[in-house]
């Protein structure tokens, strides 16, 4: 009988940021999962230079992130299987796993949308510093287009913001004082999210009242640093891993590689206090999505809306549906659902629990609205959400 010898991998990713670590445990879940690897792992920058053991190292294939040519150039020398999980410019780039950056900046767009906002603005980097970043910006931009509106932009040199911080925080100070508001921003991850943040701050902007920020990556250590938090979208960087070792075992096994890249899905976005805010200069719509925001835990109807607001009926719905473009009803129920999102993934409470936590009145009730939504039950959403 053979002995079993474990497959040799060699994990190159970078350990600083948060997408780094979630790949990582996304990595070692399909590792526990099938116990067949052997792995290559050192802690590094994504933007360092190959670890001097690996120049010796012989394996069977390779999972990376890294950015540089030096580091593609020197990989494919191996020959062997290897997945990419980040965007690069290299000429003969591998096999792609990692997110689907188009739809994070949709997710973001509307995200600010849905908050009535009718003035955008992005916050990006020069193209082609990181391709990734370039498409999530496209993409917000492009969904804001769509929706019939404008979208500032402020790209930041990034070399200048290496070398000289201040005059770059400067520029950025002037060009958000510059804006009409209120105003909906996505920056194109946390890090220039929190940017954005000082800015605000050194300007006197009030964040989120005037501006209103949401970043990507959600990055929990950053996001809870910032000042106010920082909502920001996650990119559901564990799943990205999983699927990028199951695609790498596939190519180990003998398969083919394929020509299209496994684009991964955001998760959804994580509300924080930067964009805890509705753009409106309508104190009772303001009230009447207040009320709804803070109640989405209790079976409140449309007439309690109503009755807290002390408005007519078709009054309260018209001006909804001018700065929404919603019912009261769709809003209740909207805010049901970013709750249910939340607690899905974040406890073990069951689903008739769920429903009773979330203000629906069966769940029967719940697992309709959720699914016309979301295209899941709530139960198999758990399920894809959780690795």
């Amino acid at each position: 009988m053979q002995a079993f010898r474990p497959r040799q991998v060699a994990v190159l990713v970078g350990t600083t940021g948060s997408y780094g670590r979630g790949v990582l445990r996304g990595i070692a879940k399909y590792n526990r999962e099938n116990n067949n690897w052997a792995t290559f792992f050192q802690p590094q920058m994504v933007n360092d230079q190959p670890p001097p053991g690996l120049k010796k190292w012989k394996g069977d294939g390779i999972l990376t992130n890294h950015a540089s040519g030096v580091y593609a150039e020197m990989l494919h020398k191996f020959k062997v299987p290897t997945i990419r999980l980040r965007l690069n410019n290299h000429p003969k780039p591998f096999p792609y796993v990692g997110p689907d950056h188009a739809a994070v900046g949709v997710a973001a767009a509307e995200h600010l949308q849905s908050m009535g906002f009718r003035r955008f603005a992005c916050y990006r980097s020069n193209s082609g510093s990181n391709p990734g970043l370039d498409q999530r910006a496209s993409a917000f931009e492009a969904k804001i287009k769509e929706g019939g509106r404008e979208c500032d932009v402020f790209i930041m040199d990034v070399a200048q913001m290496q070398s000289n911080r201040d005059e770059s925080m400067k520029k950025l100070s002037e060009w958000l004082n510059g804006l009409s508001k209120p105003i909906g921003l996505m920056a194109t991850n946390d890090e220039r999210g929190m940017h954005v943040l000082e800015a605000c701050r050194a300007a006197n902007i009030n964040v989120p009242a005037e501006v209103a920020v949401i970043g990507v990556d959600n990055d929990e250590l950053m996001c809870d640093l910032s000042v106010p938090q920082l909502t920001s979208v996650d990119i559901n960087a564990e799943r990205i891993g999983y699927e990028a070792a199951a695609a790498l075992d596939k190519l180990m096994d003998g398969g083919t590689r394929s020509a299209d890249p496994v684009l991964v899905l955001p998760r959804g976005v994580v509300t924080r206090r930067s964009t805890d805010a509705i753009a409106s200069e309508d104190p009772e719509l303001n009230r009447a999505v207040n009320f709804i925001r803070e109640n989405s835990n209790k079976r409140i109807t449309v007439r309690d809306v109503v009755a807290h607001v002390q408005l007519s009926r078709t009054s309260l719905q018209q001006r909804m549906r001018d700065v929404l473009g919603c019912s009261v009803h769709e809003e209740i129920d909207r805010s049901r659902l970013l709750r249910l999102k939340t607690l899905l993934v974040s406890s073990d409470l069951t689903i008739k629990q769920l429903a009773k936590q979330t203000g629906f009145s069966s769940v029967q009730y719940m697992t309709r609205v959720f699914h016309a939504a979301t295209g899941e039950t709530p139960a198999r959403y758990r399920q894809s959400q959780r690795m």
